[in-house]
């Protein structure tokens, strides 16, 4: 199992099984989860990341550039934020910048209701 995950790491997971419009297969999710619990938790939260830039566009999404192991444009599916166990992370690939994480807690704070 990987450890010391931080928020804000993109890592390959393993979403499957999967039900209905849940993302699954193996892909890139990024970490959302605040450090703490990361640290002493065997379950971490994450948001999927998807090549599919064609989709509608919300306000919950955020369009990340390419970057290590992210091999072109993606968008970050925060509407489809998950809890999954920590073995379900398989190598970890990047880690967002803080802007980036700081318009992730805007899409975060839409997608739960805290706005």
């Amino acid at each position: 199992m990987i450890e010391n995950i931080v928020r804000g790491e993109i890592y390959i997971a393993d979403l499957d099984p999967c039900i209905g419009s849940e993302q699954g297969g193996i892909r890139p999710v990024v970490i959302i989860q605040n450090n703490t619990g990361n640290r002493f938790s065997t379950t971490t939260i994450v948001a999927p990341i998807t090549t599919k830039l064609g989709k509608a566009y919300l306000p919950t999404h955020l369009v990340i550039n390419k970057r290590t192991g992210i091999y072109k444009k993606s968008m970050i599916l925060l509407e489809q934020i998950r809890i999954i166990d920590k073995s379900r992370l398989l190598e970890k690939l990047s880690i967002l910048e803080d802007q980036e994480i700081d318009l992730m807690d805007r899409s975060l704070r839409i997608s739960v209701g805290l706005n």
